[in-house]
């Protein structure tokens, strides 16, 4: 060969040469930029990814703020609640309280002067005879008959049993059962039932479970009662009359001294004429009455002997 032809394929070799290696160099830049693409597609998804698990989180944490707020609305009703219940209940007190004050102050007002003890000396030196009753004392217990001594008498409280339709012997044993079922402490001397007859349940001389700042200076009856009004049968007014008469010349005591339950402490009791306080003053005016004329029955037999 000549040396042209052999400069020739030396240079054509070069030139394959040179070819194949762009072809590389191009098959590395393909492959490169597949990759890349593939890094970008998955960058994307773990993008993705993170902004979802971000959005749970932002949305749990409001959930989580909105269960916070709603707890904390709840609580503040309660909270609300809570003070206008106690707050009813202070005003509530707060009347009954002043309402107990005037009915002392009422009391003291019209507490009888020396004239007015004389008044009812004919009373207390006439013979009067105990109601017909039926004692049927309670056991001795510690729910309803402790069997302590009554130091003194200064009151006669009048109540009614709360139970409709019940007579004098039901609520007798009542008191009774509260000795095994020592569910509350009650108790009362003496129970007038709507026909008229009288249970002794608890002696005189011993404090009954009836009013609770005053059961030691004080007797209580229990009135027995149809219907939801309160009213007491005729028969019952009229042994109410006789049985508190009895008392208050047992001790000695005047009309003034006849309260009601609601008198002291605001108990709705006795019913009828705590809602009806005409109907209260006509029964002190009614036993003042039958008092005045066992006096006047005595006076007139002292006269005549």
């Amino acid at each position: 060969m000549d040396s042209q032809k052999l400069e020739w394929m030396e240079v054509e070799r070069r030139n394959r040469i040179s070819r194949g290696t762009r072809g590389y160099r191009a098959d590395e830049e393909r492959e490169s930029i597949e990759f890349q693409e593939i890094d970008s597609e998955e960058l994307q998804r773990l993008r993705r990814n993170r902004q979802r698990r971000l959005r749970q989180k932002r949305q749990k944490r409001i959930q989580r703020i909105r269960r916070m707020i709603a707890l904390f609305l709840l609580l503040a009703a309660i909270g609300l609640i809570c003070g206008i219940v106690i707050g009813v209940k202070l005003l509530v007190e707060r009347k009954a309280s002043t309402e107990q004050a005037m009915a002392v102050d009422k009391i003291q007002k019209t507490a009888v002067s020396p004239a007015e003890e004389n008044k009812w000396e004919d009373f207390y030196a006439a013979s009067l005879s105990v109601p017909a009753m039926d004692v049927q004392l309670l056991t001795i217990n510690e729910f309803s008959r402790p069997g302590e001594l009554l130091p003194k008498v200064k009151n006669i409280f009048i109540h009614y049993t709360a139970n409709p339709g019940t007579d004098a012997e039901q609520n007798r044993n009542y008191f009774q059962s509260l000795a095994d079922t020592r569910e509350r402490s009650a108790s009362t001397h003496f129970i007038i039932g709507y026909e008229g007859e009288i249970v002794q349940c608890i002696p005189t001389r011993e404090i009954a479970y009836a009013v609770m700042k005053r059961n030691y200076d004080s007797i209580s009856i229990e009135c027995c009662y149809v219907d939801e009004s309160g009213k007491f049968t005729d028969a019952t007014y009229d042994s109410l009359i006789q049985l508190t008469a009895w008392l208050l010349h047992k001790y000695e005591l005047t009309p003034e001294d006849v309260l009601r339950h609601y008198d002291v402490g605001g108990k709705n009791c006795p019913k009828y004429y705590v809602e009806n306080e005409e109907e209260w003053e006509k029964f002190l005016l009614n036993l003042g009455g039958y008092m005045e004329d066992i006096a006047q029955a005595h006076r007139n037999s002292v006269e005549g002997e």
